[in-house]
């Protein structure tokens, strides 16, 4: 009875082994069956009117400095040279405006018209002295011709000198006067009168705020609109003392516009204050930008910069380049093209990347395996690749 016991515990024991045995035999077929579409679903291959559609871009892996920079917030400004108040030299009532704001204008161009009734005094008294002047000149070339000739006496030639001196300052007044309102003493002269005058830009440059309106007095000295020149626009970056000494002028700046898509561009440090600004221990740098795109750019906008200070350079790739998934990056690259029938598809291959810093819409990468030179990845879409990766490729409707 015990030896049947125990035969049956070690048929057991033999069923059991057989058993676990073949459940490790299939394990492996199963794996080795499951790793060629694990590999698979590691690259996908798109047609340029499939990334078109979805929206992915591709470009160079390049290098970028966000390590060795110092950090600063700043604004746009311009010169004062290029931003400019439209004044009215005497007061009078606004007839006539011929610019809308936003409206680009050139220096010289009339911009406004003002009436003053006073306008048609100094007119007439411009004519009055310049008919007194033609007598004042006459008798002063008479009294010269005699004092030449020895004919004449000197006090009476010192008497017309001095009259023609006082009168042909008298004029030039008038002139200057009538110039700088824009007025012809030409056309005065001809009997051409006017009763209101023009008021000019007097720089070239784009119409800011218009703060008078027609039919409005205005008093001399009063600006009525601003004319702005952003041509020379530049940035005005506030560094702090910590991070002073490291700032040189010529150094290359990044700035990132926050109202522009998070767009960057590029600049020069050109000056440097020698004075700090109210409380803050901050430093206004000047910064000089390169605008080759001719972005919108305003006084007054917001800026986020890196000034570099050295030369270290890493590989970096804009953030919408990286994905993220089960605690790891990772960035996709393009191989040549997928053989087949279409010989013009892109084969898109993912790989594990550590990163770094990010700045200005950049992140510092390290591929963990050597790529080749010249690389190009998807700068914009990873999300995309990695969403159909993960739901096996298949292609949408």
């Amino acid at each position: 009875m015990q030896i049947q016991k125990y035969k049956q515990l070690i048929y057991l024991a033999l069923l059991s082994a057989g058993l676990l045995v073949s459940c490790t035999d299939k394990k492996p077929e199963k794996e080795a069956a499951a790793a060629p579409a694990e590999e698979k679903k590691e690259a996908l291959a798109l047609n340029p009117e499939q990334m078109k559609a979805v929206g992915i871009e591709i470009g160079p892996l390049e290098q970028h400095n966000l390590s060795a920079v110092v950090k600063a917030n700043g604004q746009l400004a311009v010169p004062p040279q290029n931003q400019a108040d439209v004044s009215v030299l005497y007061g009078g009532i606004i007839s006539r405006i011929y610019v809308l704001e936003g409206q680009q204008v050139k220096q010289g161009q009339v911009l406004a018209m003002v009436k003053n009734q006073d306008l048609i005094k100094l007119q007439q008294d411009y004519l009055a002295s310049k008919n007194s002047f033609a007598y004042v000149q006459a008798e002063y070339d008479r009294q010269k011709q005699l004092n030449d000739a020895g004919a004449g006496t000197g006090k009476s030639f010192q008497s017309a000198t001095a009259n023609f001196n006082a009168e042909s300052a008298k004029l030039k007044a008038y002139e200057s006067q009538l110039q700088q309102l824009g007025i012809s003493p030409a056309k005065i002269s001809n009997g051409h009168i006017v009763s209101q005058f023009p008021v000019s830009s007097p720089i070239n440059g784009t119409v800011g705020q218009i703060t008078a309106n027609t039919g409005a007095f205005v008093q001399p000295g009063t600006s009525i609109m601003e004319v702005v020149d952003n041509a020379k626009i530049h940035c005005d970056l506030t560094v702090f003392e910590k991070d002073l000494m490291a700032v040189k002028i010529g150094q290359q700046v990044n700035f990132q516009l926050t109202n522009q898509n998070n767009q960057v561009i590029t600049g020069t440090i050109n000056g440097i204050n020698k004075s700090f600004e109210n409380e803050s221990k901050g430093v206004i740098v000047h910064a000089v930008i390169h605008n080759p795109q001719h972005q919108n750019l305003i006084p007054g906008m917001y800026v986020t910069a890196l000034i570099n200070v050295g030369t270290q350079k890493d590989w970096a790739v804009p953030v919408a380049a990286l994905v993220r998934t089960g605690g790891r990056a990772y960035i996709f690259v393009v191989e040549e093209h997928a053989d087949g029938p279409k010989h013009n598809d892109y084969q898109f291959k993912k790989v594990e990347v550590s990163t770094g810093v990010s700045e200005l819409g950049f992140t510092q990468i390290k591929p963990l395996t050597e790529l080749p030179a010249k690389t190009k990845v998807v700068t914009k879409g990873a999300f995309y690749l990695e969403s159909k990766i993960a739901g096996g490729g298949e292609e949408e409707e």
